[in-house]
């Protein structure tokens, strides 16, 4: 027998105050609807990390030590994904920091030819809606950490040989206080190879100069507002303006720390970024890729749950415009930039 405390109208609440199933699951409907067309193009996902601690894990099938595989990736409409090559530990040296960087990239590479019908390298915004034509996920590889430069543009190039289509400037010795004389010859570097900067990490004086400097958008790949929550972690407000400014775009995390424990938390995150950043400076960074049981709201948990976070966002009486650029069109829009950027500098180099 049901429990009573289950049933609303017998504890004698009128029906306009019971939350309308019917509604929710048309919402959850027009969500799913429009992920189909306009799938997920995710900014942050740490798999690459976990996968080189424990090797063992098939992605193909549903895998309960991960929070992230391919069918969780496809139930949840996600198209697109940054797979981050950050570590998450401080090495002890530039060389080590070097090394690591790639590993990360070998393991992503491994990954792309483990699982061809699942997973495709993505290079360029084009890439981008291939995939989703074909029916895989389209995989960018980075960001790299910016220590990694080592006061070398070669290596930002050999990086860039390598597919790696993301720098994060964020602890390296050219952007800590401000950008230095070689931190500017990183960004025009970077612009001319239509490689983007992820500013996640970044004091706000660095970031906002980094913006300012950077002729291309730059993106904070996964963040939350730190107007909701001061998380050393989340982007200020003086800094999604300047994102605003500068055309660029900040995704946010599924980070209980950063963003809350529940996904109304996440979604209103996501309202306070879109209000300061713009409809196209806003998308989606959640983070996942952890061993599973790593903290995570309530509702998104794993990827599967993009549906319905979407469906509450439509509740909340965002259009479906509006929607396609959080999910999908900001993060073509910024690689589309990006590679016009790139275009424009090399003709100005050659003319």
């Amino acid at each position: 027998m049901a429990d009573l405390q289950d049933d609303p109208h017998s504890a004698g609440v009128g029906a306009e105050d019971v939350p309308a199933p019917t509604a929710a699951a048309g919402a959850l409907e027009r969500a799913a609807a429009l992920l189909a067309v306009h799938p997920v193009a995710d900014g942050c996902n740490t798999l690459v990390w976990t996968l080189r601690q424990s090797p063992y894990h098939d992605i193909d099938t549903p895998d309960s030590g991960v929070d992230t595989d391919i069918p969780r990736l496809r139930s949840g409409g996600v198209g697109a994904q940054f797979w981050t090559l950050l570590t998450p530990r401080e090495a002890a040296s530039c060389d080590q920091v070097v090394s690591d960087t790639l590993e990360q990239i070998d393991v992503a590479l491994a990954l792309m030819r483990r699982y061809p019908d699942g997973l495709c390298l993505a290079l360029s915004a084009d890439d981008l809606v291939d995939a989703r034509n074909r029916g895989r996920i389209a995989s960018f590889l980075g960001p790299v950490p910016g220590r990694t430069l080592t006061d070398s543009l070669g290596a930002l190039r050999a990086f860039h040989a390598l597919g790696v289509r993301l720098l994060a400037p964020a602890g390296a010795s050219w952007a800590e206080e401000g950008l230095t004389a070689f931190g500017h010859e990183v960004v025009r570097e970077a612009n001319r190879l239509a490689m983007l900067l992820d500013l996640t990490g970044c004091p706000p004086v660095a970031a906002c100069q980094l913006a300012g400097a950077s002729k291309a958008p730059v993106i904070v790949s996964n963040t939350g507002a730190a107007a909701l929550n001061p998380h050393p972690g989340n982007v200020a407000d003086e800094v999604l303006l300047a994102l605003r400014a500068a055309n660029g775009l900040a995704m946010v995390t599924f980070d209980t720390e950063r963003t809350g424990d529940s996904l109304h938390a996440v979604a209103d995150h996501v309202e306070h970024v879109r209000a300061l950043a713009g409809p196209e400076g806003v998308g989606l960074g959640a983070g996942f890729g952890a061993e599973q049981g790593s903290p995570r709201p309530t509702g998104l948990t794993d990827p599967s749950g993009y549906p319905r976070l979407i469906a509450e966002l439509l509740e909340r009486g965002w259009s479906e415009t509006d929607l396609t650029l959080l999910t999908w069109g900001n993060a073509q829009r910024v690689l589309r930039d990006a590679e016009f950027t790139a275009r424009a500098a090399q003709h100005r180099k050659t003319s």
